[in-house]
């Protein structure tokens, strides 16, 4: 016991007595400060930028990105050429390996590193990148997750280059790294990544918007991009006290932890003055993501203590998927930097703030028009409004897979909490655009308010002007100005895949609203009058799905069950969604997954919650006998010593008498509820639907009741005698 105590204490004095990291700020060669301009995206190689590509091969380059077909190659002759610049590019950088940079069902990102060695035909040693190593790989495809598509003996896999997608260094302590973004498909040409289906959709996304425009009259719309923007939440703490927590080392959360008596009710973290030591840490995150080209825009704390946010420009949605892959494996290099850990998980501390990644949606042309921009009168702005309408119509329709596309077992203790949207996927359109399609729907003119500026009573500061809508936090699909906010994305998942669904769920419905806009305009309406017939048929059938209140209420899931909103609470049951054809033809139909890949990736997830769950549970299990029980023996010893003290001495010793019965009935309940748990682990059924719902229903709760005997315990044991760092230490002390 004393050596833990003592690791503890040490613990302690290290995250007390840390100093602050000092980075190396870029300067010229006169000492003066870079521009963050001057060093933005050194590490990365565009081809559409380079100096080292003829304009003749850029041409063919950007040709071929665009024309979005399938079977094409590029000629072997300019690949080469590409193949040369990238290499030489990198190995003046310092580069010695390459790897091809993919995105597998693991959630996370995978890459196999080859040295640019070579052997000329006299065997003389030569470093360079050829064009076949640029442009393809074969990774093991039967040692990552496949769902049982394919066998241990079926092994082949190919990463393809995604040219869409800027190569980029990765700078290690002694070397660094080129880095080729690329899918990842099996022999049989089925995608086991989460890029191509990504890709897929964005492509099907970009036609059915492009046609749609040019059908309403925009002619010079060439094409349509999916935009992202993927504000990204994370926890950070101290590393001595990650390390003595089993928990967040096996698992990424907390199994259990009494929480503080002042935490985030004061509201006092939110949006306060970063601790130095933090921004330390975000001032040098900052400088690594600029040099990689992510365009890192805003920090701030977050509202629980010891959690912070970052959010960047928007990008093309494929561009800023990748980014933020590559974001997440940043924050986690850099804190380790500052003796830090970056926590990612959606809720790795009971009752504070849980961790999100709203990912921020638009649409707009090759023109840089905005599709989802409502103008200054977006009343009369009938492009606007039928663009929302066809959203609300894709959201209402496809509600079911977008609440799969956010489903993991992290996700499940955000979704519904009072921090995070419902599980209910709702759309909220604020108090101006709820009027004005009132107003339609009734036949009725629409007045707008004057009042677009806010009158603050204070005439020292500047005019305010108003936004057409407010926010609602509680919302898991809000548009939020501009563009639309999936609030309900976990912070640790890989944005590819909703994004995947809400491109695909918006495809489907611009392919059904172009055919409807036409016989509209056949019967001899204008282009005006066919829009607003196309609003009234949408938002005449969906706009149930709107909702502009209080998403966290339980009035809220009374009246979506009214409305008939599915409510899938949990993972297993969202996940579900993947065996039914009917919810996801809009997938298949359009090409963005195949039927098997579908299968694949329901295995795939099932199997993922079920281990999960499991290595958490058990976790749970070992650090009750580990360390909390023991913790609960020791300090009901010291109370028995003191009791047996104080009678041999004619003491009554009531208090002491009356903790030790208090601690041996919280000892008893909590080796019974563990008892319990452990058993329901040994006894979970080898189907895995059986496995992954008994997991969620029965044995979640139950790792609850043991969450809350080992607080209660940890409430009263000493703090001398308790083995593990507590939410204090862990949310405190930075």
């Amino acid at each position: 016991m004393t050596a833990t105590m003592n690791s503890r204490n040490a613990a302690r004095m290290k995250a007390t007595d840390r100093t602050i990291r000092r980075i190396n700020i870029p300067t010229d060669g006169e000492g003066k400060s870079l521009k963050i301009s001057d060093y933005y995206a050194e590490n990365v190689f565009d081809y559409r930028k380079s100096d080292m590509i003829p304009q003749e091969v850029k041409i063919e380059l950007k040709a071929y990105t665009a024309s979005h077909s399938a079977g094409k190659s590029l000629s072997k002759e300019h690949a080469e050429v590409v193949a040369k610049a990238v290499g030489t590019w990198a190995m003046r950088r310092g580069a010695t390996h390459f790897c091809h940079w993919f995105q597998p069902l693991t959630g996370s990102t995978a890459e196999k590193h080859d040295s640019f060695l070579s052997f000329s035909k006299d065997d003389l040693p030569i470093v360079k990148l050829g064009a076949s190593a640029l442009l393809q790989g074969e990774p093991d495809a039967s040692s990552f997750p496949n769902g049982g598509s394919r066998s241990t003996f079926e092994a082949r896999g190919y990463t393809s280059w995604d040219l869409s997608s800027p190569l980029f260094l990765r700078e290690g302590e002694n070397g660094k790294t080129l880095c080729i973004p690329t899918a990842f498909i099996s022999y049989t040409g089925d995608a086991l990544d989460i890029k191509t289906p990504h890709l897929r959709s964005i492509t099907a996304l970009d036609k059915a918007a492009t046609k749609f425009m040019k059908v309403i009259g925009k002619t010079d719309t060439e094409h349509v991009y999916s935009n992202c923007g993927c504000e990204q939440e994370y926890f950070l703490i101290d590393k001595a006290m990650y390390i003595l927590r089993p928990d967040l080392v096996m698992t990424g959360r907390t199994l259990f932890g009494s929480l503080t008596s002042r935490n985030q009710q004061l509201s006092d973290h939110y949006f306060g003055t970063v601790p130095e030591r933090v921004l330390a840490f975000m001032q040098e995150l900052d400088y690594k993501l600029h040099r990689l080209g992510i365009p890192s825009k805003t920090r701030h704390n977050e509202v629980a203590p010891g959690q912070y946010e970052l959010a960047p420009i928007f990008e093309d949605s494929n561009l800023a998927a990748d980014h933020n892959q590559l974001l997440m494996a940043v924050i986690k290099k850099v804190a380790e930097k500052h003796n830090f850990v970056g926590i990612l998980h959606e809720k790795p501390f009971a009752g504070v703030n849980g961790s999100g990644k709203h990912l921020n949606w638009s649409m707009s042309d090759n023109t840089g028009h905005n599709l989802l921009e409502p103008g200054q009168n977006p009343q009369d702005n009938y492009r606007f409004l039928a663009m929302v309408s066809c959203v609300v119509e894709a959201v209402k329709r496809n509600s079911k897979a977008l609440r799969m596309a956010i489903a993991s077992h992290g996700n499940d203790h955000r979704l519904g909490a009072n921090e995070a949207p419902p599980s209910i996927i709702s759309v909220y359109l604020g108090e101006t655009l709820d009027k004005i399609y009132d107003a339609i729907l009734e036949g009725k003119d629409f007045v707008p308010s004057n009042d677009k500026f806010l009158e603050s009573g204070a005439g020292q500061l500047a005019h305010l002007l108003k936004d057409n809508t407010d926010r609602n936090r509680t919302s898991p699909f809000a548009f939020t100005g501009n563009k639309f906010e999936f609030r309900a994305v976990g912070s640790s998942q890989a944005v590819g895949f909703p994004s995947t669904i809400l491109n695909a769920a918006m495809s489907e419905v611009l392919n059904e609203a172009t055919v409807l806009v036409e016989s509209y305009m056949k019967d001899g309406k204008s282009t005006d009058e066919a829009l607003l017939e196309l609003i009234r048929h949408y938002m005449g059938r969906s706009n149930d799905v709107v909702f502009g209140g209080d998403g966290y209420s339980s009035e809220w899931v009374v009246e979506a069950k009214k409305r008939g909103l599915p409510n899938l609470r949990t993972t297993p049951d969202a996940l579900g969604v993947l065996k039914d054809s009917k919810l996801t033809s809009f997938l298949t139909e359009q090409g963005i997954f195949r039927g098997d890949e579908l299968e694949t990736r329901y295995n795939v997830a099932m199997e993922n919650y079920c281990m999960l769950r499991e290595i958490e549970f058990q976790t749970l299990v070992s650090m009750v006998n580990q360390n909390v029980l023991s913790a609960g023996l020791d300090y009901k010893l010291r109370l028995a010593q003191i009791i047996t003290a104080g009678k041999s001495n004619g003491l009554e010793s009531s208090v002491e008498t009356d903790i030790y019965k208090r601690i041996n009935m919280i000892i008893e309940n909590l080796y019974d509820s563990s008892r319990e748990l452990d058993r329901a682990l040994e006894a979970l059924d080898e189907d895995i639907e059986k496995r992954a719902n008994a997991l969620a229903n029965n044995l979640l709760p139950l790792s609850e009741k043991v969450a809350d005997n080992c607080n209660a315990l940890e409430e009263m044991v000493p703090d001398d005698l308790w083995q593990l760092p507590k939410y204090y230490d862990m949310l405190f002390l930075r």
